[in-house]
């Protein structure tokens, strides 16, 4: 029965072809109206024949609701592209709570990885320091639950919650053999968008300005403290955007224009994206004042259109170890169901008119900094460039 089946759609498909021509790959949607028509009901019949196949037959209960939601993932999973995700309605909430700006967790920065969440910044003092967290370790399990694979933002909404709840991580150092599971209770914790300081070198005054994300408003705490480092003589600035993992592209436009007067950013493009290009607002810091930008692995997203731009514009040298390699933009959009779609849509590109790319952008000056020592290696040299410059 199965097979005649089988011969019967088969007979069907070639029909359809001699009689509207044969198609040469395309969307259905580029097709005659009642051919579409009959190309999408059979597509349901045919979702609908498996899922009625697995129910009757499969050797365990099956949640239908479950075999949706796997199947919109596996659909987007096809695009092989690891920052376009499917999020189911739970996901989605997760997802919304990740970016509403509500801070209770461990205290932690994070990037997405294959197998988890890789520790980018571990913040004094907070519960995930005092569990033994560290930078580079990997989180590979929330509460039992494999987070392999699953988008960095609903990942980071499991870890969140309410103060004074715990959480359970399964993590793993690099290194070790096995990996281990630590309780974590969280807490609101208050970290600085911004920070500056007065650093000395062979007599000279730096400023160094460091960045922890680019959230809404974080040109703006960025601005004050630049400000601050130059009115108590700062010769020079380095721009510390190490384990900055991104966020909002206005918010990287108008960091680099506190460094860049004006002219092009960041372009934005994509197959169904018509060309955008993002030009510097202007009133930026004295150009005679050298900037160093400090970047490292986890320099992601928003962090490396900065320093390319930087870079491109020959405004700074770039210093440290080769960024993240994150130059797609996402868009995200609410289904139906209750669920997100949250899409690579386009390219970022530089000044130079090239990608950022999967590799990252490589520093003009390398310096590596020891997670294992209580020292900071990288720094030295980047006020070392400035030096120079100086000199």
């Amino acid at each position: 029965m199965n097979s005649a089946r089988s011969a019967a759609v088969a007979f069907l498909c070639v029909l359809l072809a001699l009689l509207v021509g044969i198609w040469l790959g395309g969307h259905p949607g580029s097709l005659p109206g009642p051919v579409r028509d009959a190309f999408v009901e059979e597509d349901r019949a045919l979702r609908a024949e498996v899922v009625e196949t697995i129910k009757e037959n499969f050797y365990k209960p099956v949640d239908e609701e479950r075999l949706d939601d796997a199947s919109l993932k596996g659909m987007v999973e096809s695009l092989d592209d690891q920052y376009s995700h499917y999020l189911t309605p739970e996901e989605a909430q997760q997802f919304q709570e990740s970016v509403s700006g509500e801070f209770e967790g461990v205290g932690m920065n994070v990037e997405e990885d294959r197998r988890g969440l890789k520790v980018l910044r571990v913040f004094d003092g907070s519960p995930a320091r005092k569990a033994g967290i560290r930078e580079g370790d990997l989180i590979l399990a929330v509460n039992g639950r494999s987070i392999a694979g699953v988008n960095s933002e609903v990942a980071t909404g499991r870890i969140k919650g309410p103060s004074g709840t715990t959480v359970r991580l399964r993590v793993l150092t690099p290194g070790d053999d096995r990996s281990r599971t630590v309780t974590v209770e969280r807490a609101r914790i208050e970290v600085p968008v911004a920070t500056g300081r007065i650093v000395e070198r062979d007599g000279r005054r730096f400023g160094v300005v460091e960045l922890l994300s680019f959230s809404s408003g974080a040109h703006g705490f960025l601005r004050r403290e630049v400000k601050e480092v130059l009115d108590r003589g700062a010769e020079g600035m380095v721009l510390d955007l190490r384990g900055n993992g991104g966020g909002l592209l206005s918010e990287a436009v108008l960091v680099s224009s506190l460094f860049v007067e004006d002219g092009e950013i960041v372009s934005v493009r994509g197959r169904a994206r018509p060309k955008r290009v993002e030009d510097a607002e202007g009133d930026a810091i004295d150009e005679d004042v050298p900037v160093v930008v400090l970047v490292d692995g986890g320099s992601a997203s928003a962090s490396e259109i900065v320093t390319g731009a930087l870079r491109d514009r020959g405004r700074a040298t770039v210093v440290g170890t080769r960024t993240f390699g994150k130059g797609l933009v996402q868009e995200v959009e609410q289904l139906s169901n209750g669920g997100v779609l949250d899409l690579t849509v386009a390219n970022y590109y530089l000044p130079s008119g090239k990608t950022i790319g999967r590799d990252g952008l490589a520093p003009q000056v390398r310096a590596r900094d020891d997670a294992r020592t209580n020292r900071d290696e990288a720094l030295p040299v980047a006020l070392d460039v400035l030096l120079d410059e100086r000199r």
